[in-house]
């Protein structure tokens, strides 16, 4: 199974750039209306603007824009330097919910928002 995880975004362009400095790799796939980073051999992180995902989803679905800046989404990624990314998307313009904590799962992990309010987090699993 491949998995695609598509982010409603305001900007696709800025939001591009975000994820492009805090995945340290350009997009896959970058034309109007889509975004696209390979998270690994069978997932895809996409970025869609809220205006397009509006007339994807018609009229009977509420507007993506109107949820902008509320926490909708989590994307946890398990990396090898946590530290090292969650850094990265500091400076790229998240605002940190929480620094690297050993947390009660048993991995280590860092929380932030990115500048579309999705939760965006990087882990590490520890040793048990």
């Amino acid at each position: 199974m491949k998995v695609n995880v598509i982010l409603y975004v305001k900007d696709q362009q800025a939001s591009a750039h975000f994820y492009a400095e805090v995945l340290g790799e350009r997009p896959r796939l970058d034309v109007p209306g889509m975004t696209e980073f390979t998270l690994g051999a069978d997932c895809i992180l996409g970025l869609m603007p809220e205006s397009g995902a509006r007339r994807l989803l018609g009229p009977g679905a509420p507007d993506p824009a109107k949820g902008s800046g509320i926490p909708r989404t989590e994307v946890y990624l398990t990396v090898e330097d946590p530290a090292g990314h969650h850094r990265r998307a500091l400076q790229a313009g998240a605002k940190e919910l929480s620094p690297l904590l050993k947390r009660d799962w048993g991995d280590a992990a860092a929380y932030s928002l990115d500048p579309d309010g999705h939760v965006l987090v990087f882990a590490m699993a520890q040793p048990v």
